[in-house]
């Protein structure tokens, strides 16, 4: 049984310390391949010189997190863009994670929005795949996304909804589009009724499971830094809201990973 973790920080100084012994524990669980996405220059510079030399553990996406949007000039858009073609040494298999988060509203609503945009298109150009951020921005993320689909700069599987957390009718919205569902250890709470009721009526060919390490950590490790050895928690948890096995889970995430990012399946 392996298991891809779709998306996990691993560049984060965090795991500077410790990077072998995490990635010893994400191999015995069972953890083959990890995404690893950009959020800020310093890490997507990391994210690809990692890729480059692990490419059979490591892919990575390209782009810049809706916080750090202010910084986005024409220079860092630039270097992304080398960085999205191979400057790195790999080419990237994703755009992102981009988007919009209003919750901390880091950076301008508006500035927000003209970023992301400007990802959307790039993602259209190079035939990539997106990888979404959106919290406390639904309703701006899906209408700038039909804009883009309106000017024909939408692919038809356009991505993946990372850390999806809306409702089943935002859900069925993405799912028309062509979008992907991400879903992390948040599933895994008491509380998580919502996600639990997605899941159910999400086709299992639309799912990725994914870590966000360090963060989001599943039960029983709420409150200790998340590392992709903890995927199969979030496996386990997707298996039983779709009344399958563990081994079903890991082979459906697995193919939808790979299929949706293009990756040779080695």
């Amino acid at each position: 049984m392996r298991w891809f973790d779709s998306h996990a920080h691993l560049q984060d100084e965090k795991f500077i310390d410790d990077i072998d012994d995490v990635l010893i524990r994400a191999d015995q669980a069972g953890v083959r391949r990890i995404l690893l996405p950009g959020s800020d220059l310093v890490s997507l510079e990391r994210a690809a010189t990692m890729t480059a030399a692990r490419p059979d553990i490591f892919c990575f996406s390209s782009g810049i997190h809706p916080h750090e949007a202010s910084e986005v000039d024409d220079k860092m858009f630039e270097r992304t863009v080398a960085l999205a073609r191979g400057a790195g040494g790999n080419k990237a298999s994703a755009i992102g994670e981009v988007g919009l988060d209003y919750h901390y509203d880091f950076s301008p609503r508006m500035v927000q929005q003209n970023v992301f945009e400007r990802y959307i298109e790039l993602a259209w150009e190079l035939r990539l795949p997106l990888i979404i951020h959106s919290r406390e921005a639904t309703e701006d993320t899906i209408n700038l996304l039909r804009l883009m689909a309106a000017r024909g700069r939408l692919l038809p599987v356009p991505g993946v909804f990372h850390c999806f957390s809306g409702s089943a009718q935002t859900a069925e919205i993405l799912l028309d589009m062509g979008f992907y569902l991400g879903f992390d250890g948040p599933i895994t709470f008491k509380n998580s009724r919502k996600a639990a009721e997605v899941i159910k009526v999400c086709p299992l060919n639309k799912i990725l499971i994914e870590t966000d390490s360090p963060y989001l950590s599943p039960e029983p490790l709420r409150g200790k830094r998340n590392e992709p050895a903890n995927i199969p928690y979030i496996g386990r948890r997707l298996a039983e809201l779709k009344g399958i096995s563990e081994e079903e889970a890991a082979t459906a995430t697995w193919d939808n990973t790979i299929r949706l990012f293009g990756l040779e399946d080695a």
